[in-house]
This record gives C-alpha cells, sequence and structure tokens, in this order.
C-alpha cells in the first residue's frame, strides 16, 4: 500500500505543498525585517562598513573596475582575504543598481533572504533522510522563525545565508552518496561542494568526512569506493585550482580560498582578554594597523601577523588554552564576561546566552538519542558539530560563524524537542517500515 503509485504521488505533492508554504513564511518574514533595516546598511558612517564590511570594500573595487582587490577602504591591491562567490555577487548587484545604494542594499538583503528561505528544503530533506518525518517538519518551520537565520539574511552583507543553502545541500546530497552508482554524480557532488568552498572555505573540512563514511558503506557492499572518491575529489580540485593559481599569482603566496587565518589567530590571541576577537587588531578598526596593512602589502602584513601569534602561543601557551576554552565555550553558549565593561559594549549577551545554552542542551540530547537509535544516520551530525568550530576555538568564536551549521543544529534540536514526553508519540511503531524510500529511519522518541 505505502509503494502505491497514487499514494507516493500524494504523499509527494502534500510535501512540496507543505514546503512551499514554509519557504513562502520564511521569505515573508524575512522581508519584513528587510524593509526595517536596509537603511542601516547604506549608512555611510566608517565608509559604508555595514554593507558588507571586507566583502563590500571588495565588491566596490570589482564594480569600479578594479578587480577583486582593496579589502579595506583604501585601494591596497590585490587580495584574498576574502572568498570570491560573494563579493563577486555583490559586485553584479552593484553594477545593476548602483554602488552602496538603497536598491542594491534591498536587493542583496532580499536575495539573501530568499537563500535563507530556501535551506528549509534541503533541511527537511535531510531530517527526513536521517530522523524522520515529525522532526524534519518541526526542524523546517523552525528554520523559518529562528532569530538567527533571520537576523544573519535580513540583516547582514555576509555569505552567511548562501553557504548555508550551499551546504545544508552538500550535506543532504552526502546522506545519499552511497547509493549513487554512475561517476556524474560524484563528479557532480565534488564540483558543488568545491562551489561550496568558495562561498566559504570553512565547510570543505567535512568533505573528507562525507567521503570516508560513504566509503565505508561501499566497502562493506564491495562496491567501487575508491573510483568514485577520487572522482569526487577532482571535481572540488577543480573548482578551487583556478581560485588558488589565481590568488599565487595575484599574491605569490600558495593559499586555496583565502588568506586571512593568521590575521584572525592574532585578533584572538593578542594579549587581550576583554574580547574574543579585538577589533583593534584589524586594519578596518584600527588606522595604525591600516596603515600597516598598506605599507607591508597584505602578503607581508600577513606574514607579519603568522610571526606573531606563533609567538605570543609559544610564550604564553598557558593563556592561549584557557581563551582557546574560552572560546569554545562561548561558540555554544553565547558567554564571553559579565564584567560591567563588556556588558556595556556587548548588551545582548546575557539574552543570547541563554538562547544558546537550550539550543545547545536540546541539541545534545538530540544528538544522543539519534546516536542510540542510528548510530550510521547520527555519525554525520556528531562529526560536525566537534569538527566544525575547531578552528574558531583557536581563533575567535561569534555566533555568525556558526551560520553554515545552523540548519543541523536545528535538526538535532527538532529531535531534542521531540523527545520531550510531552511529544512522546510515536507516529509509527517500532515495528513498521519507514513511510518511503527516502527515508532512512524513522525516529521515535523513547
Amino acid at each position: 500500500m505505502l509503494n502505491n503509485p497514487l499514494v507516493r504521488s500524494f504523499r509527494q505533492k502534500s510535501t512540496s505543498t507543505q514546503l512551499s508554504i514554509i519557504v513562502l513564511a520564511a521569505l515573508t518574514l524575512r522581508l519584513i525585517l528587510v524593509a526595517c533595516i536596509f537603511r542601516q546598511t547604506v549608512d555611510p558612517t566608517d565608509h559604508f562598513d555595514e554593507f558588507g564590511w571586507e566583502m563590500g570594500w571588495v565588491a566596490r573595487s570589482i564594480a569600479q573596475g578594479h578587480g577583486f582587490s582593496s579589502p579595506f577602504w583604501p585601494s591596497t591591491g590585490p587580495t584574498a582575504l576574502v572568498p570570491p562567490i560573494f563579493p563577486y555577487f555583490v559586485a553584479t548587484i552593484f553594477r545593476i543598481f548602483g554602488v552602496y545604494t538603497a536598491a542594491s542594499a534591498i536587493a542583496i538583503l532580499s536575495i539573501n533572504s530568499l537563500f535563507s528561505a530556501l535551506t528549509c528544503i534541503p533541511l527537511y530533506f535531510s531530517t527526513r533522510y536521517a530522523i524522520g518525518d515529525r522532526a524534519a517538519t518541526l526542524a523546517a518551520w523552525a528554520w523559518v522563525f529562528y532569530p538567527f537565520a533571520i537576523y544573519f539574511s535580513a540583516a547582514r552583507v555576509w555569505d552567511y545565508a548562501l553557504t548555508g543553502l550551499l551546504f545544508t545541500t552538500c550535506f543532504c546530497l552526502a546522506q545519499r552518496l552511497h547509493r549513487q552508482r554512475r561517476v556524474l554524480a560524484w563528479l557532480g557532488f565534488g564540483v558543488f561542494y568545491g562551489i561550496a568552498g568558495l562561498s566559504n572555505p570553512s565547510v570543505l573540512s567535512m568533505f573528507p568526512v562525507f567521503l570516508i563514511l560513504t566509503a565505508v558503506v561501499l566497502h562493506r557492499r564491495k562496491e567501487k569506493w575508491l573510483a568514485h572518491s577520487l572522482v569526487a575529489t577532482l571535481g572540488v580540485l577543480a573548482v578551487l585550482t583556478p581560485w588558488t593559481v589565481r590568488n599565487y599569482r595575484a599574491l605569490h603566496m600558495l593559499t586555496p580560498v583565502r588568506d586571512n587565518f593568521w590575521l584572525e589567530c592574532w585578533a584572538g590571541n593578542d594579549g587581550s582578554t576583554f574580547e574574543s576577537n579585538d577589533r583593534w587588531a584589524h586594519p578596518a578598526s584600527n588606522p595604525t594597523e591600516m596603515q600597516r596593512f598598506e605599507s607591508l602589502g597584505e602578503a607581508r602584513y600577513l606574514a607579519e601577523k603568522h610571526t606573531l601569534a606563533v609567538t605570543f602561543i609559544r610564550q604564553h601557551p598557558v593563556v592561549f588554552l584557557k581563551n582557546s576554552f574560552r572560546r569554545a565555550l562561548c561558540f555554544w553558549t553565547a558567554y564571553w564576561s559579565f564584567s560591567r565593561a563588556y556588558l556595556a559594549d556587548q548588551p545582548t549577551q546575557i539574552p543570547d546566552m541563554f538562547f544558546s545554552i537550550g539550543l545547545t542542551i536540546f541539541m545534545l540530547v538530540g544528538a544522543r538519542k539519534l546516536w542510540l537509535r542510528d548510530k550510521t544516520a547520527a555519525l554525520p551530525y556528531v562529526i560536525l558539530m566537534a569538527l566544525f568550530p575547531f578552528t574558531y576555538f583557536f581563533t575567535h568564536a561569534s555566533p555568525d560563524y556558526r551560520q553554515p551549521i545552523e540548519p543541523e543544529i536545528i535538526a538535532l534540536v527538532s529531535t531534542g524537542i521531540l523527545s520531550l514526553k510531552r511529544f512522546n508519540r510515536p507516529a509509527l511503531k517500532a515495528n513498521q517500515q519507514p513511510r518511503d524510500e527516502d527515508s532512512q529511519t524513522v525516529f521515535i522518541p523513547a
């Protein structure tokens, strides 16, 4: 009965209708915020820094015909401080609607909102595949109203929404990769993942994990895992290599996507404990650092920050470890300090902290429940939560750095919520099969 073509067709139409409503609701909420906040984006104070900071300044340079350069307000030549996709997107909008205009702000934030709204679709299907229908529906609706998803798409000119959509789609595809026997499917996965990496290279850390998990399944079935994995890897390299060559030619340094790691490491380990990411350490907010950046050039400036950061860590290993622990705590709880000066500078920390702690608790509960039900389905989520934030523990932590993995966090949070006793009404009996071929497991709260 469940495999009857008519039943499956009805279910597909029902799912399509439900997802259309969810996406429309998400987009509407975000566009309302865009209408309320876009004027803040075009504020010319501090050289239009609210219009994307480094992303916006590079986009301005592209739109004015100077190429991918000048990551700060002064003209400083070629750069690799930011990944390429989003600046080129913003530059395209600038060329159509004007540089730093209200029309450009509305267009960029509206498209960001669309990216965020569309994320509901891969979020729904990845959650349904690993956990079940109820969790998938709850996760998709939760994304509609999720404050961070709304704010970082509708109020910030950055790659958050685009990267979130691309990576969530990659996550959804990776769950099903073991079913693909065609070489082109594996190549397509690698190419698409490479595009996500050009949007934000932080997501590249999960690519080998996805391949290894899939290879294990294929090896057990005695299918071609090595050849397919190599094809997917070639797909990623085919996308990343041209930009790597460009960076080498422009800056004479080997950097696959972006080169800002040591600047961020220095900003998070400069001897100060007031902030996780000291503003004064950045050229954009410190005239002295800006002069240094201009005089040395990007490559030499970053090499200097490399030396300073490594020297500080070697001379103060205890301080570094202590701050790394604080950053890990901040990443999952939003807590950094209760000092009066810090709270005056960051007045939203306390409400953010309570909200983030609640999310983390439900995320951990959800991960545990899923692990107990199906370790295979849970493993990608568990590795993602452990591996992705690792770099930020050594640099600096902030809610915006979580955005690429927020959809997966919401999936686990939804699982945790469904494990509460008031929701403990299993939709299916334990001996029933999943409703459709797309579902790998059905999560039934214990």
